[in-house]
């Protein structure tokens, strides 16, 4: 079996069996086709089964030094783009375990390469104010009434839930009438679904947004635009950007950060991290703690402004 075939056949399981999310299928396509052709030039042919099966560590750090040299000539920060290639190992890793497991390819050879080591990014939250202040801000700026309930809703959820922005535009009407019984349901990474419970701004919001809603059948995706179609990501992230510069805020003050705030501010309220953890969806506790890292950053910031914090 060629590599082609066994990469088709991958990112279906990737789909049907892990759910791995569209922008993610992509992105491994896009990491592990680069290195089959990278391969088929190294080795001089379309490697099969028994071409990879015979793969030495060399034949991937070859690999390795060519991404990095085309990393190099690439644009971007240099953090940015050893996350990139930490990206791209992580998938054909992701790839090589497949062919394990359903070809018997051992991957020892690839395991014994180290990704590109990568600073760890901190949570950019907004004040609690500013986060408070955003949603109405953002709807102010928009020119049709519908646009404006739609956007308050939106990121009043974002902030008020801590939801994905991919995760609230998928909801539809009838996700939120089932909420007012046991909390929203809503399906995050990997198809896992959790409950959070909406806090009574976040009802106000939405109820106010149903109003206008031009489709309210309970099928009907929760937000929507001028046409009645589902809102897409770039739309909301595009509205949220004329706010940013219009505020004169950096380019941090996303719908992500909204999550982030969320999060942060629970913290800093004294929640627990494990609640913390269920309420964002995160499979690791692991990730959640990087909120209590970016806290610790601010207390010592805080700390260093003491006049006796300097020599």
């Amino acid at each position: 079996m060629q590599m082609h075939e066994c990469l088709e056949n991958w990112l279906n399981w990737l789909i049907h069996e892990k759910r791995a999310r569209p922008n993610t299928v992509q992105a491994y396509r896009n990491d592990v086709t680069a290195a089959l052709v990278f391969l088929t030039d190294h080795l001089g042919q379309e490697p099969d089964l028994n071409a990879f099966a015979g793969l030495r560590p060399g034949d991937f750090r070859a690999w390795l030094a060519f991404d990095a040299g085309r990393a190099e000539r690439g644009r971007g920060t240099q953090d940015g783009r050893a996350r990139s290639r930490a990206r791209r190992v992580s998938a054909f890793r992701s790839f090589m375990q497949y062919l394990s497991l359903h070809h018997g390819v051992s991957a020892s050879a690839l395991r014994q390469l180290s990704a590109p080591k990568t600073r760890k990014r901190l949570p950019r939250p907004l004040s609690r104010d500013l986060a408070r202040s955003a949603p109405a801000e953002i709807a102010s700026l928009a020119h049709h009434p519908l646009c404006a309930a739609r956007d308050e809703a939106l990121f009043t959820l974002l902030y008020g839930a801590g939801l994905r922005i991919g995760e609230a535009l998928s909801l539809t009407l009838r996700d939120v009438d089932r909420a007012a019984e046991a909390g929203l349901r809503v399906t995050g990474k990997g198809g896992k679904e959790r409950l959070v419970p909406l806090l009574p701004p976040v009802q106000k919001a939405l109820a106010e947004w149903r109003k206008y809603h031009p489709c309210p059948t309970p099928e009907a995706p929760l937000f929507v635009g001028l046409r009645g179609k589902r809102l897409q990501p770039a739309v909301a992230r595009r509205v949220m950007q004329t706010w940013r510069e219009q505020s004169g805020l950096d380019s941090s003050a996303t719908p992500h950060a909204l999550r982030h705030s969320f999060a942060t501010h629970l913290l800093e309220g004294g929640a627990d991290l494990r609640a913390i953890q269920e309420l964002l969806g995160h499979a690791s506790l692991s990730t959640t703690q990087t909120y209590t890292l970016a806290d610790e950053n601010h207390l010592l910031a805080v700390w260093q402004a003491h006049p006796r914090a300097r020599k």
